[in-house]
């Protein structure tokens, strides 16, 4: 059967998801810590996987950067292939003095400057949010494993270069927007339409205030780290 973007035949992919935007991720974390795993995706790329966590079936499937490559990957994973629970482990930039390189950012709700909820919802300011559940199972997770993690808002920009980058962050960080990533807030609110969980776990790998940025080896570690949270959810 298939789709456009993905060559999985139903069933090849099980109903909790892993969704790193780097395909490479994917890769990376279906070879590291998940048993038995098989690609069940390589269109134009963006690789997918499904193996074992501790005996339960898990799958980890790129998704690309932005809203708009976001956008086909979950409507496809909801619609045809019937995911019920999303969990996006990615990298974010640090809006606020006080949420540090290292940290883990748990999204509880999205902010954002894309017109793609404008076009859906009219002028209507829908506040696209997580999965209480998994929000709360990851914060209980990341103290047990002593993982350095803040729940915030968060903010899902539609462009990774902005001129206006420096006073929209200020303007973000005066109202507790504690980070910034590209693909949150499209996840979120596919995930209310199809009456799915999900959530967004991001990893501080650069600080926009201080110029600060995590060296190979920290990004690693720290993005590691998340992921082991993320699966035991």
């Amino acid at each position: 059967m298939g789709t456009p973007h993905n060559r999985a035949e139903i069933g090849d992919i099980a109903e909790k998801i892993l969704l790193p935007g780097d395909p490479l991720r994917a890769k990376f974390i279906a070879e590291n810590f998940l048993e038995n795993a098989v690609c069940y995706n390589d269109v134009r790329g963006m690789f997918g996987y499904t193996g074992t966590y501790k005996g339960e079936k898990v799958s980890v499937q790129g998704t690309g950067m932005g809203m708009p490559s976001m956008h086909i990957y979950a409507n496809e994973l909801m619609e045809v292939y019937k995911v019920k629970k999303f969990i996006r482990v990615g990298t974010c930039g640090s809006l606020r003095e006080d949420v540090y390189l290292k940290d883990v950012v748990i999204a509880m709700g999205s902010t954002t400057d894309s017109n793609m909820n404008k076009d859906r919802f009219g002028s209507i300011s829908f506040a696209p949010t997580a999965s209480f559940s998994l929000l709360k199972r990851a914060y209980e997770i990341a103290m047990e494993k002593k993982v350095p993690a803040i729940v915030s808002n968060i903010f899902t920009s539609d462009k990774f270069y902005d001129d206006n980058a420096q006073q929209k962050n200020s303007l973000l960080a005066s109202y507790g927007i504690a980070a910034v990533d590209m693909e949150t807030c499209e996840l979120y609110t596919l995930a209310a339409k199809h009456h799915v969980e999900a959530l967004t776990m991001l990893t501080v790998s650069d600080h926009l205030l201080t110029g600060e940025k995590c060296t190979a080896q920290e990004r690693q570690t720290s993005f590691n780290d998340m992921i082991k949270v993320a699966l035991e959810i």
